[in-house]
């Protein structure tokens, strides 16, 4: 499957921890992330990670097309809630587009557990069928 992550300055060292506690569930599947993010992630992980441009230079608009064709499985978006951001709106549109195309998406810690342990379960097979 693939799986689209990205991660506020904030919470950025929250993601690399997450991909490193659940790096053998992620290194099963394709990983998209926007540049810093993902280059992050694969500095402690060794996880292979395609890279889109950084979040505010369109990474974040990279990401949606991707979302918006249909070739995002679950997304994994750690927000900053208490940081205002200039491109908020991107923020809000790629959510809304996940809703749209039914793409799990987690944008806190505990929800992205819950959904990166039903997709070692199989639970989100139903994605491969959907496509």
């Amino acid at each position: 499957m693939n799986i689209g992550l990205i991660a506020h300055d904030a919470k950025k060292k929250l993601m690399q921890n997450f991909c490193i506690a659940y790096r053998g569930i992620l290194s099963k599947h394709n990983l998209y992330a926007t540049e810093t993010t993902g280059a992050l992630i694969e500095s402690v992980t060794n996880l292979n990670i395609h890279k889109f441009l950084p979040g505010h230079l369109g990474g974040i608009q990279q990401l949606s097309s991707q979302i918006e064709g249909n070739q995002i499985d679950l997304f994994i978006f750690f927000t900053d809630p208490l940081t205002p951001r200039l491109h908020e709106r991107n923020v809000s549109n790629i959510i809304k587009m996940c809703d749209m195309y039914n793409i799990p998406a987690a944008t806190n810690i505990a929800t992205a557990e819950a959904l990166i342990l039903a997709l070692d379960r199989g639970d989100l097979d139903w994605r491969e069928m959907y496509k």
